[in-house]
């Protein structure tokens, strides 16, 4: 049986990407992502939790990352996890780090990031959403039908 090793995360980089070229020429990109999850416990306080990804890209990916992304800026982010293992002063170190090879820039359109930024991967380089596309028209019937969606509407009672 094959497994499945994807990841999927959207958040705010806590730090400037930090790019740099190694001897073979490749391009890397390293930043911290952070991802949060809020939640209203049984007293009515509400708690928010951090969790903090270790994200790294490579090539135009790289490039692209350093060039256009800085401290707090939404993304979206696809890849899988990798594990590394080093010494440190005689200690075994560990760490897990998201592969990404897709990425999105995500952000209000008044700061000229929207929903029609370009998407980029490292499959291909550069690709434009298709949402570019649509018209006016499209994008109001998407939006009406996405509104209409609601919690009530799904089925609670899945079998597993």
């Amino acid at each position: 049986m094959r497994g499945v090793n994807k990841v999927i995360l959207v958040g705010n980089l806590g730090q400037d990407p930090d790019v740099k070229t190694l001897q073979s020429g490749t391009t890397i990109a390293n930043c911290s992502l952070a991802t949060s999850s809020s939640w209203t416990d049984s007293s009515g306080q509400r708690n928010e939790k951090v969790e903090w990804h270790r994200l790294v890209m490579f090539g135009r990916l790289a490039e692209i990352a350093g060039q256009y992304l800085h401290k707090g800026s939404p993304v979206y982010v696809e890849g899988s996890l990798q594990t590394r293992k080093w010494e440190k002063e005689g200690v075994t170190m560990y760490t897990t780090e998201v592969n990404v090879r897709d990425m999105q820039m995500l952000g209000r359109k008044d700061d000229n990031q929207g929903s029609n930024r370009p998407q980029y991967s490292n499959d291909n380089g550069y690709n434009r959403k298709q949402g570019d596309q649509q018209t006016q028209q499209e994008q109001q019937l998407n939006s009406q039908s996405e509104s209409q969606v609601q919690f009530d509407d799904f089925d609670d009672d899945i079998p597993f």
